[in-house]
């Protein structure tokens, strides 16, 4: 481990080397909360002291209504993206509006969690598992685990029409072989909630008004750290994972310093920023932080997140038949 981190050290080193000549203004777009994205900016502009960043943050749907307004008027403002997730990305991609780093080194990292033409880059893994209520009379290790009758009933989960992290949770879980939509049919059928987006969850299950629920890992955990009474289980089956992606647009007027910025949230230092933030980091060599099992024992769902882009509307439309708008 100590050699992995040392090499990424040294990778970023001469990354840092090569974009030496990195200088200039840099404006990001990010659904980052405040705090986080003032992080990431004070760390890769401390890293890369020629260049200046700001910054516009809001949740992802606004940033995109944001950029594409501006490119509608022939304005476009942002060098570089860091939004919620790859779907969105893929739809970009797609587009014709990211321009690809092929020099991005993402060697360290295991497959499916880039973009393999290097178009979009993960920064970070906010997994989806099961949250429960420490009262609760089960305690599910399993997504097999909430479909007897009586946990369904006190089950909730965020809804893909609100959250692009339950979308991407519903594609992957429906995907298990053993799960399937079946799952999620069973779930509706027997009464689980599906409503409204993390928060709301956190908020029910916490207050003991569900005992069961979906939710991202870093707001059980930290929660559970304050004192909350919850639990958060990666179940067996594995968790699905948003891997708040960062993008260089095309109509970048500062390809140095996109591409730079890019390489410092994927490298070592960068994906350490991530763990001390309380997030799990998408690099292999890092360690979780504290409330997180090792890395090596979480397993990651399959997503394909070009696939998930074709299906989205058919999807959701199922989803919608059986929980209600």
């Amino acid at each position: 481990m100590h050699r992995i981190l040392l090499s990424a050290l040294a990778a970023l080193t001469l990354s840092t080397a090569a974009h030496a000549e990195a200088t200039g203004k840099l404006v990001l777009y990010t659904s980052q909360p405040n705090e986080d994205a003032q992080k990431t900016v004070d760390a890769f502009m401390a890293a890369n002291p020629g260049v200046t960043v700001d910054w516009v943050r809001d949740g992802t749907p606004k940033i995109m209504a944001k950029f594409r307004a501006e490119l509608e008027a022939g304005a476009p403002q942002a060098d570089v993206l860091l939004i919620a997730d790859s779907v969105t990305m893929e739809g970009l991609k797609a587009e014709g509006l990211l321009m690809a780093h092929p020099d991005a080194d993402i060697s360290a990292y295991a497959p499916g969690i880039m973009d393999a033409n290097k178009y979009w880059f993960a920064t970070k893994l906010i997994t989806t598992g099961i949250v429960y209520n420490t009262s609760a009379p089960v305690k599910p290790a399993s997504y097999a685990d909430l479909l007897a009758p009586e946990v369904t009933a006190a089950c909730m989960m965020p809804s893909p029409l609100a959250s692009g992290a339950a979308t991407i949770h519903m594609v992957a879980v429906t995907g298990v072989p053993d799960l399937g939509w079946g799952f999620y049919e069973t779930l509706a059928k027997q009464g689980a909630l599906a409503d409204g987006a993390n928060g709301g969850v956190l908020k029910a299950v916490a207050g003991g008004e569900k005992l069961y629920g979906f939710l991202v890992d870093f707001l059980a955990i930290r929660e559970a750290a304050k004192g909350a009474p919850i639990q958060f289980v990666f179940p067996t089956e594995g968790v699905s994972a948003v891997s708040e992606p960062v993008a260089i647009l095309s109509n970048t007027t500062n390809p140095d310093a996109a591409r730079a910025f890019v390489d410092f949230l994927i490298s070592a230092p960068g994906q350490q920023l991530a763990a001390d933030m309380g997030y799990l980091p998408a690099h292999p060599a890092i360690t979780p932080p504290a409330g997180f099992p090792a890395r090596d024992t979480i397993k990651i769902l399959p997503f394909d997140a070009a696939q998930a882009l074709a299906d989205e509307a058919a999807n959701k439309a199922r989803f919608t038949e059986m929980f209600g708008g």
